[in-house]
């Protein structure tokens, strides 16, 4: 029989069709049109697709394993003399092998090999900003083994290959790694042009492979650093990259390592920057001997002593080239992630939304996590949703969704047409005396001030306020007649002076003050066991389902922002502050999207050395600020605070 195969009314997929044309017309219709034109593809294997969605008719068992070695042209990043390489480890469906094309799905990374031990950089600093002795902790990074998530189970039997790349500097692969410059986004691009026969693939023998099976559309995912290679490929426009899913993802990596000019550490890495995690991830035979040169440079070029932006950040900027964006992005992002923080994947998002890309969010009350971990049936299914409709063009009606998924308590998801909500506006709110946030600006003449100090950390000097403290100035509404809700980033301003100390920084935490349930970082087994694909020896396609951990606490700093005083004007260039003159400071705090109850109080809480994150120069920095002059703006979705 020739044109499209039904079995019992399902509409059975020819790698030859266009299934967003077929999808347009009665399957009858179709069925008529093609006997009489096509020619015959009855003997060709062929996905299934019921209820406008792809079905697990392939074995996960019997898939074809391939390991491809692809040729990195023009990228010579260990000089050697030789095109850069990358290890390409292929799982698809046997049927490949008897005609059947399929898109791919693919994650790259540079942790499949593990990584090395590498000591942080030290963070107590002189008032130059030269690192003092002290103690200092080695990296951690989460690994990844090839095969042992989800994918495979789940996508390889509905007719999808998974490709996973190896990073240049790791593994297999050549070349070495530079933390987010242009040679690693070259390495997956390469991967997706070979599997559209425009670039060179190897075998271990070193003969020539081509990608006969692949329909040449790409998909790529990850989380965290395999999540920022996603946007960095997108930002190529490499064509047959239809689609990314970042989740947990960089977008700018001087936003990872800086902030408004100041060195600024990741979440639970205090002392991590570019070069720590280059050398972590260069897992390459003789990745030392080498890679050495390009290590080098990345620990003069970062410059950890001011902290400027500069031509090193610029190049791992991926927002530089967002217009060149092609394919459509499924943005996740934990509100708790102080790893990957929130602002990476706003700033991407608002860009995305000018240049009007095809796009969905899910923001979770999570940490730095995957979601499958965390809300795992409905992860999937809008999961298959999107690559069948991006990757295979089936209408599986998730573009008609709502946008936006965010989860705004353990547990309690709202739908939303877009993020910022709508209706999101801007309230401003004035620093007064007594401790006080008010609606009008006080007096322009009063002054408080604190004196910076290293040892407690930003929870110690918020979790007592509005009681005075000697380091740290705090301001507070009143209990809040109903809940208020912000979605959005909020900012802040200041008029201070600085003066008696080395400390450049000014930190801002906004805090919710009131006893509450609230999410503790962890996740907890529910007891439920989910089976959401094929399983094999060693893998049973079952996972046990987990929820948010919660934990009741009396405060919470829902978001937090950072300053260097000397970058005030521009993150670029570095500017005396002369000692006891008062400025005008503004910056911005991570995004958030948080509800602050009824009977709770905000606050903000003004220091200067944030000890998990900033560097900590020597104490006894004195700010001293006007209250009356300085301010904080919220963007509000719904609730009033007086």
């Amino acid at each position: 029989m020739s044109g499209i195969p039904t079995n019992g009314g399902n509409i059975v997929w020819s790698p030859y069709m266009q299934p967003w044309k077929a999808l347009t017309v009665p399957l009858t219709a179709v069925m008529v049109l093609t006997m009489a034109t096509a020619p015959a593809t009855a003997t060709i294997p062929a996905i299934t697709v019921t209820d406008n969605a792809t079905q697990p008719v392939f074995s996960r068992a019997d898939a074809i394993k391939q390991t491809v070695f692809v040729e990195v042209a023009g990228t010579d990043s260990d000089s050697d003399g030789k095109p850069d390489r990358v290890a390409v480890d292929i799982l698809r469906p046997k049927e490949t092998d008897q005609g059947l094309k399929v898109p791919v799905i693919m994650e790259s990374s540079p942790y499949y090999a593990g990584g090395n031990d590498v000591a942080n950089h030290l963070v107590d600093v002189d008032e130059h900003g030269n690192p003092l002795p002290s103690a200092s902790r080695s990296a951690s990074k989460v690994d990844a083994e090839p095969f042992d998530g989800y994918y495979d189970n789940y996508f390889v039997p509905r007719g999808y290959a998974v490709a996973l790349v190896e990073n240049l500097g790791s593994g297999r692969a050549t070349g070495c790694p530079t933390t987010g410059a242009r040679n690693e986004t070259a390495g997956p691009k390469a991967a997706i042009d070979w599997l559209n026969g425009r670039a060179k693939g190897f075998d271990a023998d070193g003969r020539r492979v081509d990608a006969t099976w692949s329909t040449g559309k790409v998909g790529m995912i990850g989380v965290s650093y395999n999540g920022t290679l996603p946007n960095a490929v997108a930002a190529t426009g490499v064509k047959g990259l239809e689609t990314i899913v970042p989740i947990a993802a960089i977008s700018s990596w001087y936003d990872y390592y800086r902030a408004n000019g100041g060195v600024l550490a990741p979440g639970g890495f205090q002392g991590e920057d570019a070069d720590v995690l280059a050398k972590y991830v260069l897992t390459r035979e003789n990745g030392q001997q080498v890679c050495g040169g390009v290590m080098d440079h990345l620990t003069a070029a970062q410059d950890r002593i001011t902290g400027d932006y500069s031509r090193f950040w610029d190049e791992r900027n991926y927002l530089n080239d967002v217009r060149k964006v092609k394919a459509s992005v499924f943005l996740v992002h934990g509100l708790n992630d102080w790893n990957v923080k929130t602002k990476q994947a706003a700033q991407w998002w608002y860009a995305l939304a000018d240049r009007r890309v095809p796009r969905k969010i899910w923001l979770h009350q999570g940490t730095h996590m995957n979601p499958f971990n965390l809300r795992t049936a409905e992860w999937l299914r809008q999961l298959h949703g999107w690559f069948d409709h991006w990757l295979y063009g089936i209408n599986s009606g998730i573009m008609r969704e709502p946008q936006a998924d965010v989860e705004i308590a353990a547990g309690q998801w709202g739908q939303h047409a877009s993020w910022p909500l709508p209706g999101t506006r801007p309230q401003r709110l004035w620093l007064g005396s007594g401790a006080r946030l008010s609606p009008r600006p006080g007096p322009h003449s009063g002054r408080e001030s604190f004196t910076d100090q290293k040892i407690r950390t930003a929870e110690q000097l918020a979790e007592a306020a509005p009681a005075p403290d000697p380091n740290r100035l705090a301001y507070l509404t009143g209990a809040l007649p109903a809940d208020v809700r912000i979605s959005g980033t909020p900012t802040v301003s200041v008029r201070a002076s600085m003066k008696n100390g080395a400390s450049p920084y000014l930190t801002a935490l906004l805090v919710d003050y009131g006893e509450d349930i609230r999410p503790n970082g962890t996740l907890v087994p529910t007891g439920e066991n989910y089976c959401y694909g094929q399983g094999i020896p060693g893998d049973t396609g079952c996972t046990a389902l987990r929820r948010l951990g919660t934990a009741v606490t009396p405060y919470k700093i829902v978001t937090r922002g950072w300053l260097d005083v000397r970058n005030r004007n521009r993150p670029d260039r570095s500017e005396a502050v002369r000692p006891g003159k008062e400025y005008g400071f503004s910056w911005d705090f991570q995004p958030q999207d948080y509800v602050f109850k009824k009977g709770h109080r905000i606050g903000v809480v003004i220091i200067s050395t944030d000890r998990d994150y900033t560097l900590r120069y020597p104490e006894g920095t004195k700010v001293t600020m006007s209250p009356g002059q300085s301010s904080l703006d919220l963007p509000i979705v719904s609730g009033r605070i007086f």
